[in-house]
This record gives structure tokens, sequence and C-alpha cells, in this order.
């Protein structure tokens, strides 16, 4: 039987961020109703998330054998150094409890295939995604049952590639699946443009402007029609800590696995010196 409601640990490098914030936030005030509460937390930043939870109410322990005696789930966080997800992960995965990996997932593919083989290893059901997969472009997707997308255009922008870009790719691949083919990326410096080919002659351009005021959108064609979509944020993040909830209940992961490894194989073929010249394989 699925399980409601639950004990939630807060795993981070420094907790003061706004991923620890918002999560926070919503699951004392507008999801307080699923019935979960962050019930402690720890940070590889002990200073730095002592003083987060003391401020915010929430049990610090010492050592992760300690905080799992008092959660049911684990939300890894770091959002900003995705270099430490295969660390905080060893952390926790060896409890078994469904985890909750926060955007971006890792900072390459091996390590990505690492952290699912670890979690594998550990019967760990584990999940991740950027809050940009559950927006209402994708509303618009799940109603063309019998009209699939055959083209769409994403924009995007933030403080950095490396830290940013997955948003629109996050958009674009759940909406189109994984079946991504072969990519070219046109700009590296504060404007980035990925050319995408997916099977079946789908094709995808992303647009990632770095350090510029650009709003998420996107434009989704199909055969009978093009559809400009600005993207509604405010609900993003409700929505994700909603179908992170989800996750926590059902006990298995609702994404698929070979979306989020796309993602990451997506991210860095876009790094490649390669696919500045030519179009280099998925």
């Amino acid at each position: 039987m699925a399980k409601t409601g639950g004990s939630i640990g807060f795993v981070d490098y420094k907790l003061d961020n706004f991923h620890a914030d918002v999560y926070l936030e919503l699951l004392r005030g507008d999801l307080k109703e699923r019935g979960f509460e962050v019930a402690g937390c720890i940070a590889l930043d002990e200073e730095n998330g002592r003083a987060w939870a003391q401020e915010n109410s929430v049990p610090y322990y010492d050592e992760p054998a300690a905080l799992d005696n008092a959660v049911d789930f684990y939300v890894v966080l770091a959002p900003s150094n995705p270099e430490l997800h295969l660390e905080l992960c060893r952390m926790v995965f060896p409890f078994a409890r469904p985890t909750y990996v926060d955007k971006t997932f890792a900072p390459d593919l091996e390590t990505a295939k690492e952290i699912f083989a670890l979690a594998d290893g550990h019967g760990v059901a584990v999940q991740t995604t950027s809050a940009l997969r559950y927006t209402n472009v994708q509303e618009y997707v799940r109603t063309l049952d019998k009209s699939p997308v055959r083209h769409m255009v994403a924009w995007g922008g933030g403080r950095s590639f490396g830290e940013y870009a997955i948003h629109p790719v996050e958009l674009v691949i759940s909406s189109m699946g994984p079946d991504a083919v072969r990519l070219m990326r046109r700009g590296a410096a504060e404007q980035s443009q990925l050319l995408i080919d997916f099977t079946e002659g789908r094709t995808v351009v992303i647009n990632v402007y770095i350090s510029a005021e650009t709003p998420f959108a996107a434009s989704v064609t199909t055969d009978g029609e093009t559809r400009l979509i600005e993207l509604d944020d405010t609900p993003i993040f409700r929505n994700s800590a909603a179908a992170i909830l989800d996750f926590f209940e059902s006990g298995a992961p609702g994404i698929d696995r070979a979306e989020s490894l796309m993602i990451r194989r997506i991210l860095d073929a876009a790094e490649q010196p390669a696919a500045l010249r030519e179009f280099v394989e998925l």
C-alpha cells in the first residue's frame, strides 16, 4: 500500500540556499495537508547547516545514522553543487530509503550512471528533476494524444550555462522523450543555441542566454499547428515539491531514468569542443 505522509531529511552542502528554503516553506504551508514534515537535516558545511537549522527550527544531526533514525525519506539538495551529489548520496543510500536528488543530478554522465548504480546496489528508489518538468508547457503537450510533437524551440537563462542549461533541456526532454540522437552547439559565450535531432525526424532548438533577462518559454509544433507558450513559473516549485511527495508516497520513481540520463548526455555533449564544429552523436 502506498505510504501517506512521513518524515523527510534534508541532505546538503550548505543548507542556506533557495531550494532548501522554498521546499521547507511549501511543506509547512501549501502542501501541509499532505502530511510530510522536514524532521531533520545534515550538511557538509556544518556551521552553515546548524545556523540554517536553528533559524528554521529543523533538528540538525551530526551523523547520517542519527538522522536516519528520525526520517523516512531523503531530499539531497546542493542545487548549485552537483559535483557533491555522489558524496551526499553515499551518505544516505546505505539506509535504502526513497531519495530525491535535486538538479543538476550529476556533473557528468559517468557520475550520473555511478549514482544510479549505487542506488541500485542499495535497493534505493531515486528520482531527479529540474522544476521545469512541471509547467504549463507539459500540460499542453499532454493534450496532444494523437498529434505528436514534431519540433520544439525552448528559451532559458540564468547565471551560467553549467548551472541553468538543464532547465530548458528538462523542459524539452520531458515533452519529447529520451530519444535524442545528435547535437550541435552554436555559440559558447553568453548566447548559446543547441540544435538537437531526435528519432523519427523530430527536431529541437534550445536557446540559453546567460546574464540576460530571458523568460522561460517554448514553442511546440505538431503537424497541425505551432503554439508559442510563455511559461507560467508561479506554480513550478509547488508542482515540483508535490511530485516529490508523490514519489515518496508511491515508493517508485515517476520519471523515466532514460530521460534523466539523456538530459545529462545532452549537457555533456554541449560542452564538447567538437559540438561547435559539427553534430556529435548522443
